[in-house]
């Protein structure tokens, strides 16, 4: 592969349709303030450079991005985009990664508004992101040791597996299919409305009013803190360890926890079948 090394480019379609080159110690900068440097390349390795320009590498095809910084003003950074490898990078541009399939991202840090939206197949491992919506609309996600910030996670995803992980969020996985989580914790409001086919194992859910409108919702083996009016108008299986501060019409399933503060049976749209056990005692609701 041919280099490019020590250069600054701040010109319109900079490097535009390049192939099979390393890209190492550039900057991406300047007046005359030009968008779209690595648009439409292919085979390239990007290493140890910075970039503060809009649109950098869109339509992008087997790429490599290493040791490398996205600023914020590098707004939008990589869209439309195949095959990549992200490692070791700062990305700090508003909306990164959109409609882009099969990206590797590993010991980042991520600092993005909109991030991983319209997403098809990707490989998250030992990195901190914070972002208001992360991974709208995607599919095939897999995340492990993440420390993830924000508000609107995984909501409409399909095919998602989590370990090792924290979520500090709110609504997270409405309307997601085909979840699974394990060994994470998960904090905020509103868990996994609407959603269907979700798995939790091992996990210390945290906040209020989780898990409402589920179909085929599992809790295996997980703490709860906080959690009151839980599996509202849910299809649930749930083994809970300890507490449950209160369980309020499930529709249908089982719900096995140490002790629940209040089970609510009342005014209740649907027909209430579940079965509730506590301390060996069962309650049908």
């Amino acid at each position: 592969m041919d280099k490019i090394e020590n250069l600054v480019f701040d010109e319109e379609r900079a490097l535009y349709n390049l192939k099979n080159h390393i890209i190492e110690n550039c900057t991406f900068a300047g007046p005359a303030d030009g968008e779209s440097a690595l648009k439409e390349t292919s085979n390239i390795v990007v290493s140890n450079s910075k970039f503060l320009l809009r649109y950098p590498l869109w339509h992008c095809n087997n790429f490599k991005i290493l040791n490398s910084c996205m600023e914020n003003t590098a707004r939008a950074p990589i869209w439309y985009s195949n095959s990549g490898d992200i490692n070791s990078c700062n990305l700090f541009g508003i909306k990164t990664l959109r409609e882009c399939n099969n990206i590797s991202i590993s010991k980042c840090k991520i600092s993005s508004e909109e991030f991983g939206w319209k997403f098809n197949t990707v490989n998250m491992t030992d990195s901190e992101i914070e972002s208001v919506y992360i991974f709208f609309d995607s599919k095939n996600i897999s995340l492990n040791k993440v420390n993830f910030k924000g508000k609107y996670s995984f909501q409409y995803t399909e095919n998602v597996e989590i370990t090792d992980s924290t979520l500090d969020t709110k609504d997270a996985f409405w309307h997601s299919k085909n979840v699974t989580v394990k060994n994470s914790v998960i904090k905020g409001e509103y868990l996994a409305w609407f959603s269907e086919n979700l798995t939790f194992i091992n996990c210390n859910i945290i906040g209020t009013q989780p898990f409402c409108y589920c179909k085929n919702l599992k809790l295996i083996d997980c703490v709860t803190e906080d959690c009151d009016l839980s599996f509202e108008y849910s299809d649930v299986d749930a083994l809970v360890k300890g507490n449950i501060v209160s369980v309020k019409n499930p529709k249908s399933g089982k719900i096995v926890a140490d002790s629940i503060g209040q089970i609510v049976l009342e005014n209740s749209v649907y027909k209430s079948e579940a079965e509730i056990i506590i301390n060996n005692k069962k309650d049908k609701s």
